[in-house]
């Protein structure tokens, strides 16, 4: 990870050269050189010190610690942007203190991993060598570029794109960090059934997993499906710089976050597995089609374009993982999986379905937003734990189990 925190630096100079002269701002250069080295402090920290450690607390099932100071530095770093912005300072000097609060994530990380687990370098045998550690990396590198992808293009096209994006996106980060909540921590204990080839064991747990995992990742996302427009509508109400009105573009945008998540438990499995050689080609495979359609498609189709390109690369890579877990894992049908993507999808269909057809509120408000919300997700919960009923009844008493272990384990 300090090879990645080298190569970022590398980057980042380049950037400060490069971006400047291409992109179309009201800013002059100095302004943008300055807010491009800021918002790297957190990102070069964040390898440079703290993501060793953290997938280290990760592996060794302790996700609680790592969520603990993520939300402390979230609050702190909210309070003090807060009263930044209310002094009038600078979007330089606001950034620079958030840089500063969340530098300290990464620093905590390594401090309590070395204190709390005696782990020092000092003898350490520098000839050892990781295994596969070049297509981890290789893995990681191509899925930084896969998921920056959409915001770099958009902002050489239309930086009024990039504003209507992030908004969309803010959305998007807060479901997918409540659900990864539910079952991070989980792939651990499947990689050591797999390491101790506890095959059938693993088999059945993982289907219990799949389950319950895509019962509450499709219960979300049909309420960011329904609801993200008009959130976004309330959100910007008062904001008069763009329209930020594009219900198709958060519809795809949501599909393809969605269709990302699905992915989690097989990507999960396979890391777990250590099959990092195995699926490197997929990795790249994914990145270049996001790049090389978002490039074509954006031109015709500007926002919608960028997020047809991102859904067709996450389809291909989820279906990647969905196959090679189940044939070189797991060692089970991939019609298991076909039939559970299919009820859930047909879940999403029908729940969408009824909640198009609901009496909802049309005032602009917090307020009306939040009634709404609650009738999406009483209708989203219903369909989806019928189906559940219907097509899963023999898992139920696992499904129950294991949602007893998350909430004993969350509190």
């Amino acid at each position: 990870f300090k090879i990645v925190a080298s190569i970022f630096i590398v980057y980042i100079i380049a950037l400060c050269f490069i971006y400047p002269r291409f992109i179309n701002s009201t800013f002059d250069t100095w302004f943008t050189v300055s807010l491009i080295v800021i918002l790297s402090f957190s990102t070069f920290s964040e390898y440079f010190f703290g993501m060793t450690y953290r997938i280290f607390l990760q592996t060794d099932q302790k996700n609680y610690i790592v969520s603990n100071i993520q939300t402390i530095v979230t609050i702190l770093n909210a309070i003090i942007v807060v009263i930044l912005i209310n002094l009038h300072f600078s979007i330089q000097i606001v950034k620079l203190c958030a840089a500063f609060i969340f530098i300290l994530r990464p620093i905590i990380q390594n401090i309590y991993v070395k204190k709390k687990y005696h782990i020092t370098f000092k003898n350490v045998d520098r000839n050892y060598k990781i295994a596969k550690k070049w297509d981890g990396l290789a893995q990681h590198i191509a899925a930084v570029i896969h998921n920056n992808t959409d915001t770099a293009i958009l902002s050489f096209f239309s930086l009024t794109y990039v504003s209507i994006y992030a908004v969309y996106c803010l959305v998007i980060r807060a479901v997918k960090s409540i659900t990864s909540s539910f079952i991070t921590g989980i792939e651990a204990s499947f990689g050591d059934m797999y390491a101790k080839g506890e095959i059938d064991h693993l088999n059945k747990s993982f289907k219990t997993y799949e389950i319950f995992y895509l019962t509450i990742i499709t219960i979300a996302f049909i309420c960011t499906f329904v609801l993200i427009t008009p959130f976004v509508s309330v959100y910007t109400r008062n904001v008069t710089d763009a329209s930020y009105y594009y219900p198709v573009f958060g519809y795809i945008l949501v599909l393809s976050e969605y269709i990302y998540m699905i992915r989690m438990p097989y990507s999960g499995l396979t890391y777990a597995a250590g099959h990092f050689k195995e699926t490197r080609v997929g990795a790249w495979v994914e990145a270049f089609t996001n790049i090389i359609l978002s490039i074509v498609l954006v031109y015709k189709f500007e926002l919608v374009g960028v997020v047809i390109a991102t859904i067709v690369a996450m389809s291909i890579r989820t279906t990647e993982f969905i196959y090679h877990t189940s044939k070189y894992i797991l060692k089970r049908s991939l019609k298991v999986s076909i039939k559970m993507l299919l009820v859930f999808g047909l879940d999403f269909i029908i729940s969408v379905f009824i909640c198009q057809m609901l009496p909802m509120l049309k005032d602009v408000t917090y307020l009306a937003w939040i009634v709404n919300a609650i009738m999406v997700f009483t209708v989203s919960v219903i369909i989806v734990l019928l189906m559940n009923n219907v097509f899963y009844r023999d898992e139920r008493k696992n499904l129950y189990n294991m949602m007893k272990r998350i909430i004993k384990k969350s509190n």
